[in-house]
């Protein structure tokens, strides 16, 4: 009799196992696949780059030019 009731409770932990492992297997799988796209997007190379922030060098130059209106104009008031 207490075989039985460890077979018996060792088949349930067996089936328990076997859900627990196509549990993970069906995420792992998921997992994969998402990790295949994002390889592929980084690998892919991107046709154009995007600028964030930062300033071009006219608008670098701009910038200067109009500072130093700005300044001239500001020693010209004091003076």
């Amino acid at each position: 009799m207490e075989i039985q009731k460890i077979v018996s409770e060792l088949e349930r932990e067996k089936e328990r196992i076997g859900r627990a492992i196509a549990a993970l297997v069906g995420s792992a799988s998921s997992i994969l696949t998402t990790r295949k796209r994002r390889v592929a997007r980084k690998t892919a190379a991107p046709a154009e780059r995007k600028r964030r922030g930062g300033i071009t060098p006219a608008g670098r130059r701009r910038l200067s030019e109009a500072m130093k209106k700005r300044w001239a104009e500001r020693k010209r008031k004091k003076s």
